[in-house]
């Protein structure tokens, strides 16, 4: 009678095991949207700032606004492929920049070019000899990006912003970030950077999920306990 009598609870506890789990994945993704609120909200303030000078010291706040000062190793180019612009195929120009005054060198991403009618020649873009300014935004690369293939780059073509990579291509130790250029320069680049999206809609609508999961959990269980506590009250009558 004991064993029948665990079995028949076997659903009940599975109903509020779910609904718990359940209740719990909710709770994490609203969390994760508030952190992404955060992060927006951070995103929004620094982008008000006025660019504050930057000449190769300790790395910045990400997403804080730079003005930089050197000149441009023009012959050491990275093309990141794949990336698209008013749906036409293209490549992020990535150039590394010697600093002024410290020597040290930060990759800049210039801009975005269209790949043009063959792949085998890549698009030249100028860079104006002796020392230039320009301001952007510091972005750190993901990690562990996706990869099409196994090898990321076929000479000066890189599948993604890979920061080590193009550091032991060059030769030289890069600043662990990217500048992201916002002025304007007459190089025929695009810099219509997409606005940053933090995701904190699809938290909460994933939240919503959960926690919608967790009440019909409730709610079947509680259809089942009542059931079972009826068919065992009708059989004592």
């Amino acid at each position: 009678m004991a064993g029948r009598g665990l079995i028949r609870a076997v659903p009940a506890l599975a109903g509020v095991l779910v609904a718990a789990i359940a209740f719990q994945l909710g709770s994490w993704q609203l969390r994760r949207a508030a952190e992404k609120q955060d992060l927006q909200a951070r995103i929004e303030r620094l982008s008000q700032e006025e660019p504050l000078a930057y000449g190769g010291e300790s790395p910045p706040q990400e997403w804080r606004r730079l003005r930089v000062e050197g000149r441009w190793l023009a012959d050491r180019p990275a093309y990141i492929d794949n990336r698209v612009h008013a749906g036409q195929a293209g490549y992020y120009l990535v150039m590394p920049l010697l600093l002024a005054g410290s020597g040290a060198v930060l990759l800049v991403n210039r801009g975005w070019v269209p790949v043009g009618a063959d792949r085998g020649s890549l698009p030249v873009v100028k860079a104006p000899d002796g020392v230039v300014g320009l301001t952007g935004v510091a972005r750190v690369p993901e990690e562990r990006p996706f990869a099409l293939a196994e090898r990321q780059e076929d000479g000066v073509v890189w599948q993604n912003l890979d920061l080590e990579g193009i550091a032991a291509q060059l030769g030289r130790t890069v600043l662990p970030f990217v500048l992201q250029q916002t002025s304007a320069a007459d190089d025929g680049l695009v810099r219509d950077w997409p606005r940053p999206d933090a995701g904190i809609e699809r938290h909460k609508g994933y939240a919503l999920q959960w926690y919608g999961l967790c009440a019909l959990a409730v709610v079947l269980t509680g259809i089942h306990v009542f059931r079972r506590w009826r068919r065992n009250d009708d059989a004592q009558g």
